[in-house]
């Protein structure tokens, strides 16, 4: 019985491990789950004191009530991995973003007014400083907000009150009000349905992800000899991972030149734009 019981803490305890091993921050977990990760990180609570950047003094601050409308950019690759302003890692395929006063982190939501697209992001970092830009997207956001390609957007960027308090509170070691998980959205700029990319209300609550229930390629070009098609095929691997497929049509053998799969229409998109800068003006993406 004695050895009984230690079996069952030793699996207790390996389960609790486990379940504090990846540091990754859900915005759709419950807000000490979110700070865990955030303090698994090196994160912390920060607002910070006044600064200056190129003459600039800027003024963190407290703000639930923020709301502004500007242009937003992004940043990726040479900031991968660096350390925040609030200590965590910075990871530029996660929903993060960098605002110059906000408290870190902050839960926003930033809308592209230019297309529609709306998505909720949590602020861990300062930026940007340059050309009055107001926020500073990681990839993935602008990728999902729809202007990674061009580089910037005019957005609505808007603290998400609740939620913003409910992180303080969990980082702080404070009792924590009972508070929805804001939901995650990005509408197509083509279409009024909602393309919902993490769970609307309650963790526990799933709800259907549309975009992810097909691969979407690039199709960049469809040859009947198959020589062209390698040959098309090596040039775009810069793009991505770019295959050829066989397809039969009126009995005869086409080969047509992909790149993907993606989860996501948006993330092919992004490579559809930079494939027909490259000059294949017939590219489209392809749903299967």
């Amino acid at each position: 019985m004695k050895n009984y019981k230690k079996y069952i803490y030793l699996i207790l305890f390996l389960l609790l491990t486990a379940g504090c091993a990846s540091n990754t921050v859900d915005l759709n977990a419950s807000p000490y789950s979110q700070a865990a990760a955030i303090k698994g990180q090196g994160g912390v609570y920060k607002i910070g004191k006044p600064y200056k950047i190129k003459g600039t003094t800027y003024y963190p601050k407290e703000d639930y009530n923020y709301s502004e409308v500007g242009i937003a950019s992004w940043y990726g690759s040479d900031f991968h991995n660096r350390r925040t302003a609030n200590g965590e890692k910075y990871d530029m395929n996660t929903l993060t973003a960098a605002h110059r006063t906000l408290p870190l982190p902050s839960i926003v939501r930033v809308t592209n007014l230019e297309n529609g697209r709306s998505l909720v992001l949590r602020v861990n970092d300062r930026g940007p400083y340059a050309k009055n830009r107001i926020i500073d997207i990681s990839k993935r956001g602008a990728q999902l907000l729809g202007y990674q390609v061009q580089g910037t957007a005019k957005v609505k960027v808007e603290v998400l009150a609740k939620e913003s308090k409910a992180l303080k509170a969990a980082l702080l070691g404070q009792k924590v009000e009972e508070t929805k998980i804001a939901s995650q959205s990005v509408a197509p700029a083509s279409s009024s349905k909602t393309l919902v990319i993490y769970n609307s209300e309650t963790a526990n609550k799933v709800t259907k992800n549309y975009a992810a229930e097909s691969n979407y390629y690039v199709q960049a070009g469809s040859f009947s000899q198959m020589s062209s098609a390698s040959g098309l095929k090596e040039k775009l691997l810069k793009f991505g991972k770019a295959k050829v497929a066989q397809a039969k049509v009126n009995g005869k053998n086409f080969y047509r030149v992909r790149i993907g799969p993606f989860s996501f229409k948006e993330e092919a998109e992004v490579t559809l734009a930079k494939v027909k800068n490259y000059g294949i003006q017939n590219a489209s993406v392809v749903r299967y």
